[in-house]
């Protein structure tokens, strides 16, 4: 294989990855800023001349810059006509339609206005949250907890396990914690500022 030639497989990779980071609003510069690489080296996994792309902890890292998983980037390669396993039957199956999740950013500063007093007198409606997103919160500070379901909640961090994520706040107050499943969990973001708008 000549030195810059792309494998076939390479190229349909590299091609769903370039589709979750146009779904994504990215451009190949912002993408690969997020995790420290220039627009030159993450076109040339999109172009599929780094076949690094087929190594899972790789896939991780550059899906994870647009707000994707590798589970993600398989189901753009099938979507694509490049089928992420060969068939091996002759019974054709044109299985489920997918349907994603809208993609939040993995990083950056973010907005939102509290409409109720959940969180009082810690935060109280009204109050402006700017919270850093990608940035783990230390406990008893507030954060903003994105679930799978597209639901938002604010809450007061106190700790997290290997399971689960334990906050305060919300119907049950301040003083009674609650344990929320990390697989219920999409994104934690923390709370760096409360403004008075």
């Amino acid at each position: 294989m000549a030195r810059f030639a792309s494998d076939p497989d390479a190229v349909a990779l590299g091609e769903g990855l370039a589709a979750l980071r146009r779904s994504a609003g990215l451009s190949q510069a912002e993408a690969g800023a997020r995790i420290g690489m220039t627009s030159q080296g993450w076109g040339l996994y999109e172009s599929g001349k780094r076949p690094g792309l087929f190594r899972p902890d790789v896939q991780r890292r550059l899906t994870g810059a647009v707000g994707a998983s590798p589970e993600d980037l398989a189901l753009a390669v099938a979507r694509d006509g490049h089928p992420a396993e060969p068939q091996t039957s002759g019974v054709e199956n044109s299985g489920r339609a997918f349907h994603p999740v809208p993609v939040r950013p993995i990083s950056g500063i973010e907005r939102m206005q509290l409409s109720n007093d959940d969180l009082a007198p810690w935060a109280a409606s009204g109050v402006v949250l700017e919270f850093d997103v990608g940035r783990w919160p230390r406990r008893d500070q507030g954060c903003v907890i994105d679930l799978t379901d597209g639901t938002r909640l604010v809450r007061l961090y106190q700790r997290a396990d290997g399971e689960r994520l334990y906050v305060t706040g919300g119907p049950t107050g301040l003083t009674v914690e609650t344990a929320l499943e990390r697989t219920t969990v999409a994104r934690v973001a923390a709370v760096r500022a409360r403004l008075d708008e």
